[in-house]
């Protein structure tokens, strides 16, 4: 049971109260009542294993797409989007999902290296108002929501697998809420993967350390 719960990262459950919620005794229902719910999950569960299939379908020809494009060009071609893919999925907390939303949404910033471009268009980049003496700093909501989702995703995931990425989340924490310090990350990482793709350098997670630490 709790490796069940750590894999579907349901953290405010513990083991022992899922077993304890188990062992109460039933509510009594009218008669009938078990076999019509048993007779309704029957009948959706083909459509769940339907959606089922269907996505790991999708994902297996997204996984295909992304290996096609980061296949080594043709003696005396070159392609950028071979250097584009390898580069990102050596990020972490990129997924194929989030690689092919990147590439798909974001193709012309990420060909220029334009990251104002990018931020903008991922909704990282704040809009600010002023007016006389008042300024005012809020969320960009005119972007692109697709890619918004995927870069904001890609944000969330970094935090748990990237120390540097961590420590990001945690010192914006200090001073904004949750969803203000997850765009600070996720306008971190464009940056990074911006500049990664200007000098063509894989991502480093010891180089960020030793930045972080002097």
């Amino acid at each position: 049971m709790s490796a069940l719960l750590a894999r579907h990262r349901i953290r405010r459950l513990t083991a022992d109260a899922v077993h304890a919620a188990l062992q109460e005794p039933a509510l009594p229902v009218a008669a009938g009542t078990r076999q019509a719910a048993q007779e309704h999950v029957e009948l959706l569960l083909p459509r769940l294993q339907l959606v089922h299939e269907q996505r790991a379908r999708c994902e297996r020809r997204l996984e295909r797409g992304l290996q096609q494009l980061a296949a080594p060009p043709a003696e005396g071609e070159e392609a950028l989007e071979h250097r584009d893919v390898t580069i990102l999925r050596s990020l972490p907390g990129v997924g194929r999902v989030v690689a092919a939303t990147m590439l798909a949404e974001a193709s012309r910033p990420l060909a220029a290296r334009d990251y104002q471009t990018l931020r903008a268009q991922a909704g990282t980049a704040p809009v600010t108002r002023q007016s006389g003496k008042v300024r005012l700093v809020l969320m960009r909501r005119a972007c692109n929501r697709r890619l918004r989702a995927a870069v904001f995703h890609w944000a969330r995931n970094s935090i748990r697998l990237d120390a540097p990425s961590r420590a990001r989340y945690q010192h914006l924490r200090l001073r904004h809420g949750h969803a203000r310090a997850l765009r600070g990350v996720a306008d971190r990482l464009l940056n990074v993967l911006i500049t990664m793709l200007v000098h063509h350098t894989l991502y480093d997670p010891q180089r960020r350390r030793q930045r972080i630490a002097a």
